[in-house]
């Protein structure tokens, strides 16, 4: 069985109930706490690539607005940079399994993959 991922935010109502949901299916999931841990830009990439998203699909428009990130003036590649650098900008919880992987917003989203 693929290991379940999620990127993780403890204080995040959403990412909290998405977490929950996953381990009453009875599934530990690794956790991983983007905000201390971000991924790198390969990663966010293939995140991506799961998701079906482009990096403007998971930013969180407060938090960039706020970190002066302006998704209009950057490329893909730079748009990745900047969540990496600033990882408070990537929209959670992401939920990854295998090559599939869906944002728990609602955390019923991830029901589909598990």
């Amino acid at each position: 069985m693929t290991e379940i991922t999620i990127y993780h935010n403890p204080r995040c109502g959403k990412s909290r109930d998405t977490l929950k949901l996953i381990e009453d299916k009875g599934i530990a999931p690794r956790v991983v706490e983007y905000l201390k841990t971000p991924p790198s830009a390969a990663e966010l990439a293939a995140i991506l690539v799961a998701l079906g998203k482009a990096p403007v699909d998971i930013l969180r428009k407060k938090e960039a607005d706020e970190a002066g990130i302006d998704p209009a003036a950057l490329d893909d590649a730079q748009l990745i940079a900047a969540m990496v650098a600033n990882p408070v900008v990537i929209e959670r919880p992401i939920v990854v399994n295998g090559a599939k992987a869906v944002l728990g917003r609602p955390p019923e989203n991830v029901l589909a993959i598990l």
